[in-house]
């Protein structure tokens, strides 16, 4: 049996929150082990956040060309997916390699230990035949992979994720998207606009169901108007594969859908049993590690990113992130605090949104204000012309007149959101923004407007 090896910190997992956490603690002078089974960096550089955004840059330029008769003058576009592969492989990704991030880490003192890591009691990590012994602890930071619907005939198909999707040299002819969260309609709309026939199938009664309604019928909107079939409260009832395409048969009234792509963007989940979390006392069937405000998990243990349930965003696990390396280094520092989480649907036109949405406020029990108003009511709005769909929505706890939630959609809603998140994670009160000078003409100042249409 080989010797147990001394570490002061094992970080599981070099996705972002990891790879904070690791070379964070190394370069603090710690003696740190990381561990990875696949790149170093994760999820998000390699397979979602930029080779993702690389996409909708791409197809957004397409359709702002196709906006250029209606203001400019005239513009002939020709989709070219080669050029958006290419710069993946090249720019974002090395052709999927991730030795200048292992370097990286390398150069701030950690240990690269490649393979599948397993918890082997407190303070211990087992990864092969080695055993690492953590005198500090342990840091949890495997993070979540496709959550795969049991439909009937899709095991065994030659069926896509978004790691197929981020790698396609050539994009399909027609493609069907399981799944109207943010990834099956961010890449909807990138497939169609390079001319894929896409259909979009949502189980729930609208897409984008955890986000306000009004989100959810502008993302059906943006992508209709770009030739996608959506169809919402739908669900599959048998799934094949006949060798050139996939046969999806619905429920109800058995209509058959064929494509010659099939893609699965129906969430994603933590599984916590190949971590053997029992050794540490934590159920292995549980949905999520929980943690307390400093991202403890237990004795000795700690956990950031997608595996704490606190949503798959990579600027949660940073945050995370940055909290459980003060903690392990003794510092002193504020909670976590999730109240004003942000996220964006990089769809065109954007979704941003940040706190509870109205229902949310409203099954705490909130007495509750909105508002709803158009961009394309604004002057910057009415400017920017084709192009210019999109609304700010408020939500107010109208007894203490602050804001708990918001959805900022339109041309840059993702950039707006930023005063609205500042705004509802500072609990800022209502009335003084109110009072506050906004920039003429500008998205934001649409804020100005829904503030004074609180209801």
């Amino acid at each position: 049996m080989s010797a147990i090896e001394q570490a002061d910190v094992v970080v599981l997992g070099l996705g972002p929150g990891g790879e904070y956490v690791a070379g964070t603690l190394a370069e603090a002078g710690l003696d740190v082990v990381g561990v990875e089974a696949e790149l170093v960096g994760g999820e998000c550089p390699y397979w979602a956040c930029v080779p993702t955004k690389m996409m909708i840059r791409a197809g957004n330029l397409l359709a702002e060309a196709g906006r250029v008769s209606a203001l400019a003058g005239e513009a002939v576009v020709t989709p070219d997916w080669a050029r958006v592969a290419g710069r993946i492989r090249e720019e974002a990704t090395a052709d999927w390699n991730d030795q200048v991030a292992a370097d990286r880490f390398a150069a701030k003192g950690g240990r690269l230990v490649r393979g599948t890591g397993r918890l082997a009691g407190p303070r211990r990590v087992a990864v092969g035949d080695r055993t690492f012994e953590a005198r500090c602890g342990v840091v949890l930071a495997t993070g979540t992979r496709p959550r795969i619907p049991p439909v009937p005939g899709l095991q065994g198909t030659p069926y896509w994720t978004n790691r197929d999707a981020m790698a396609a040299k050539e994009l399909p002819a027609s493609m069907v998207v399981l799944g109207g969260g943010a990834i099956g309609v961010e890449l909807a709309q990138v497939f169609a606009r390079f001319k894929c026939a896409v259909t979009v199938i949502e189980g729930q009664d609208r897409l984008l169901p955890q986000e306000e309604p009004e989100a959810g019928e502008l993302a059906t909107d943006a992508l209709r108007a770009d030739g996608v079939t959506v169809l919402t409260g739908t669900r599959v009832r048998q799934i094949s594969h006949g060798g050139t395409e996939f046969t999806v048969r619905l429920e109800g009234n058995g209509q058959l859908l064929t494509a010659e792509r099939l893609l699965v963007a129906t969430g994603r989940h933590a599984d916590l049993t190949p971590l053997a979390v029992d050794t540490v006392g934590l159920d292995p069937s549980a949905g999520s590690v929980r943690t307390d405000g400093q991202m403890r998990a237990g004795e000795g243990l700690w956990a950031v990113g997608d595996i704490t349930g606190r949503g798959s965003f990579t600027h949660v696990s940073m945050y995370q992130a940055e909290i459980a390396v003060r903690d392990i280094l003794g510092q002193a520092g504020p909670d976590a605090d999730y109240r004003a989480l942000p996220r964006v649907t990089f769809t065109d036109p954007e979704i941003g949104a940040v706190g509870l949405t109205e229902r949310q406020a409203r099954e705490q029990g909130l007495r509750v204000r909105t508002s709803v108003v158009t961009i394309a009511s604004s002057t910057r709005g009415w400017i920017h012309g084709p192009g210019n769909e999109g609304f700010i929505k408020l939500v107010e706890d109208a007894d203490r007149g602050v804001l708990v939630g918001a959805t900022s959609a339109g041309p840059a809603g993702g950039e707006v959101l930023h005063g609205l998140n500042v705004a509802v994670h500072a609990e800022v009160p209502v009335d003084r923004l109110q009072h506050m000078i906004y920039t003429y003409p500008t998205f934001h100042r649409t804020i100005e407007t829904a503030l004074g249409a609180l209801r």
